[in-house]
């Protein structure tokens, strides 16, 4: 199932690695696709929408065991206030839905800010851009496909 960001990283020649699973449109957790592709949660990085005061929209990738620290994100983009963006939003401003949001060839190029933990794997899974596979793929061919920032933007749930 070859996605746009799957191009997209072929595109660029970057590594990865395709992962289906089964869809349960009742549970769309990181945790629950964590399980079902056979990683632990914290590997799993979640990709949320948010919009700034001062400098607009971006993506915010999380590790799937944590939540966004919403006050973390506003220092690392220079914000004042940031909030996640409302959910009836996020298929206009990236083209993807809940579920299947990632910051690789969405309709926009939108700033990206990472949690810094995503640089203590070898492998990282993020969303296809569909609901029902995951990218693996390392951090460092993440962060050069995206020019990733990366600061602590992630907290205990």
């Amino acid at each position: 199932m070859k996605t746009n960001a799957a191009r997209l990283l072929d595109s660029l020649g970057l590594a990865y690695e395709i992962r289906e699973y089964e869809v349960d449109p009742e549970d769309l957790a990181a945790e629950s696709v964590a399980r079902k592709v056979g990683m632990p949660p914290e590997q799993v990085f979640k990709t949320l929408v948010a919009r700034g005061d001062r400098n607009g929209v971006c993506f915010a990738v999380v590790p799937g065991d944590q939540q966004l620290d919403l006050k973390a994100l506003a220092q690392l983009t220079g914000d004042k206030k940031i909030d996640t963006v409302p959910l009836k939003e996020v298929q206009p401003l990236t083209g993807y839905i809940r579920g299947g949001v990632t910051a690789l060839a969405a309709k926009k190029s939108y700033p990206v800010f990472a949690d810094e933990t995503l640089e203590l794997f070898d492998i990282i899974s993020i969303s296809s851009g569909l609901r029902g596979a995951q990218l693996l793929l390392s951090p460092t061919a993440y962060i050069q496909a995206t020019h990733a920032r990366l600061g602590p933007i992630a907290k205990e749930k």
